[in-house]
């Protein structure tokens, strides 16, 4: 049977990137974000808002999906805003679809903070979760979007008789220009200044991240695990951790890092050194470098989450994840981190996102 891919914020990382493998392995896509992708010219894309539901039924009324993958969400102030605002983009989505009952399968992709819980209590539950992270760990007594949402994928899925899976990356390293939560793009956007003025390439975060086990994941990784599980018949109604499959410490990572872009390393120095602050005046900066090395995107708050950032590098403890779940049903695939980040560094390089 036909199988046709709604990729639902196709323009992010990880749908950029799941909509590329699906691409690579036959599938028809569909993309629906509020802007067309610039670089997936086989794809139709649906232009729609999530929480406006009559227009969103208009808008799909013409699309019959047998699977979507949702990898977007919409950040608020408040944790209570999260889980309304994002809770209602899946319901008003799947709502959309349940007409045709044409889905056979959904994927939603959440995160860590499934564990660690959500911004306003980033890894201070209380009890800081036991690491490695496996799926099998309880949600914690917190409000958390990633719950809301899962519990609108679970009530769908149990009306209109599809198949879920959730996928749990750790932070993202992919291409995507004006995405919320971007560690990659913006380290390299932070190297490129230092680089520039001469600043030294400092470790912002806490000595747990500093010496401890870390990962990542891929974007490619991502996309892989989600067009597996979509073709996997174990992998039904199941929740797997996805990270690019090695573990590595930002003591031995960072100095590999600012050699790519011929800058000195400066690591834990005893205190945290957020990015925020440190990169909150650089707008000019940024729009005047990029003028001087012809770069196409001038706006530093479309490159760069240094508040994002901090979050990640900034926890209390180390964080990597187990992935057994995947593993014992099948799912091989691995990337090497330093890699991941090269190969994204060479990619903004070549598409003048960076000099």
């Amino acid at each position: 049977m036909k199988r046709t891919a709604l990729v639902v914020g196709i323009t992010g990382i990880g749908g950029n990137h799941v909509a590329r493998e699906l691409l690579a392995n036959g599938w028809d896509v569909v993309g629906l974000s509020r802007r067309p992708p610039q670089d997936l010219p086989s794809v139709r894309h649906v232009a729609a808002d999530l929480l406006d539901p009559a227009a969103l039924a208009s808008a799909l009324a013409q699309v019959a999906p047998t699977h979507v993958f949702i990898t977007t969400w919409m950040r608020q102030d408040t944790e209570a805003g999260n889980i309304r605002v994002n809770a209602a983009l899946v319901r008003n989505l799947l709502d959309a679809l349940s007409p045709r009952k044409s889905v056979r399968h959904v994927a939603l992709v959440t995160g860590l903070k499934h564990y660690l819980g959500p911004f306003e209590a980033y890894a201070s539950s209380g009890t800081l979760p036991d690491t490695p992270l496996r799926e099998s760990q309880p949600r914690l007594p917190l409000e958390n979007f990633y719950y809301a949402q899962e519990d609108e994928v679970h009530a769908a899925a149990e009306r209109d008789r599809f198949t879920w899976t959730v996928h749990r990356p750790h932070t993202v390293i992919g291409l995507a220009v004006g995405n919320a939560m971007n560690l990659g793009t913006t380290l390299a956007v932070y190297a490129a200044i230092c680089r520039e003025t001469g600043r030294p390439f400092q470790f912002p975060g806490s000595e747990a991240q500093w010496k401890g086990l870390s990962d990542v994941t891929d974007a490619r990784m991502l996309a892989r695990q989600l067009v597996w599980a979509a073709d996997t018949d174990a992998a039904r109604n199941e929740a797997f951790n996805i990270v690019n499959g090695d573990v590595f410490r930002w003591s031995w990572l960072w100095p590999k890092l600012a050699a790519w872009f011929g800058v000195p390393a400066c690591g834990y120095g005893g205190t945290m050194q957020p990015l925020a602050p440190a990169m909150a005046n650089d707008h000019a900066l940024w729009r005047d470098i990029a003028l001087r090395h012809g770069l196409v995107e001038p706006d530093l708050d479309r490159m760069a989450s240094p508040w994002h950032t901090d979050l990640d590098l900034g926890r209390p403890l180390e964080v990597m994840t187990d992935m057994a779940n995947s593993r014992r049903l099948g799912f091989s695939a691995y990337q090497a981190t330093d890699a991941s980040f090269f190969d994204l560094f060479a990619r903004l390089r070549a598409e003048r996102l960076i000099p």
